[in-house]
């Protein structure tokens, strides 16, 4: 499965703005500062701290401009982590901004760093795009993990999400001799199966990180998605399934030689089961997300007429023959394979 075309943007409607100004993610102190990020002076080449070369470059400012940069970045910090408490953020300053000219989000990575201690963080500033924020609040809402970002105008705020990243995992650690591969083989399947459940795509090696917690026998395993632009965009099921994706191969392969069918089916019940525990605990605010995304056009009307008929052939049945918009079409998908565990 390959992923051609450029995705295109789709503005965050009043509807969705309203729904986040409801749920506190649309916040007006958050300075909307992506235009002000984009017009840096110069940039180099960012190195990963081993020496090798990234996507990634490292941008700079002329002094009267990150001198007026270096106050919103921090206060950004601050709202996000603190709820906007200037004072106690007195002592953080902004080491490095870095812009990644790749993908649909080009986005900033700033690096705040505690004088006191030297401690760093990250966060990301992105164009707001419809898809993406459905993505992150259907992420925050039916996957086992929460997620922080805010929203003002044109500028999407994310927090940092820690993990390996994907293509480094499968490169580096698959194989290796302490990896509990049955314990991998099962989160892979179960991550899988939350992505199809609320219709995330494009999760190629790149677009998720694997989080390892040691626990106090085994090490746990978590696969997280880090890129949420393709939420139900494209028309293909198969996008939809990260098993599909040429790079997830090696992982899809251990899967395929340590779990038989009744296994797999066994794990992909649990997630279903897990989801929709925390989709009837949420239903006021899914149900409220849902009517908002099922009146924003979020694709292409020959990508949704496409996706309808597979699902439909899918689930071998005519539920999806109503459904006029990308958000009408998640929203029966995720009930479809949520009443199989009722």
């Amino acid at each position: 499965m390959e992923i051609s075309q450029k995705k295109l943007h789709y503005p965050v409607s009043p509807t969705l703005r309203g729904y986040l100004e409801r749920y506190g993610r649309q916040l007006d102190s958050v300075p909307q500062i992506y235009r002000d990020l984009s017009r840096f002076s110069d940039a180099v080449p960012y190195e990963s701290p081993d020496g090798s070369a990234t996507l990634w470059q490292t941008v700079m400012f002329p002094p009267g401009e990150m001198a007026e940069l270096r106050p919103k970045l921090t206060r950004i910090y601050a709202t996000l982590k603190m709820g906007g408490r200037s004072r106690v953020a007195e002592h953080l300053d902004v080491e490095r901004i870095d812009f990644g000219e790749f993908g649909n989000s080009r986005p900033f990575r700033v690096r705040i760093i505690n004088r006191f201690n030297d401690n760093f963080d990250h966060y990301y500033v992105k164009v707001a795009d419809a898809s993406r924020v459905y993505g992150l609040e259907l992420e925050h809402i039916l996957s086992p993990t929460r997620i922080n970002y805010l929203v003002n105008g044109d500028t999407l705020i994310e927090e940092h999400i820690a993990g390996l990243p994907g293509d480094v995992f499968l490169r580096d650690w698959l194989g290796r001799g302490d990896i509990n591969e049955v314990r991998l083989a099962k989160e892979f399947v179960k991550f899988n199966e939350r992505c199809f459940i609320r219709l995330l795509g494009d999760m190629r090696a790149v677009n998720y990180v694997v989080d390892l917690t040691p626990d106090f026998e085994e090490v746990q395993y978590r696969v997280r998605p880090i890129d949420f632009d393709q939420q139900s965009y494209e028309g293909s099921r198969k996008v939809y399934l990260a098993q599909f994706f040429r790079d997830n191969f090696p992982v899809v392969e251990m899967v395929m030689n340590l779990l038989n069918q009744a296994t797999i089916e066994q794990y992909q019940k649990e997630e279903r089961t897990l989801v929709a525990r925390r989709y009837h605990v949420a239903e006021t605010r899914i149900n409220a997300l849902f009517e908002a995304m099922r009146r924003d056009e979020l694709s292409p009307p020959e990508k949704v007429a496409n996706l309808r008929r597979e699902l439909a052939d899918h689930h071998r049945t005519r539920a999806f023959e109503g459904c006029a918009s990308m958000g009408d079409i998640v929203r029966t998908h995720v009930e479809l394979l949520l009443a199989t565990v009722r």
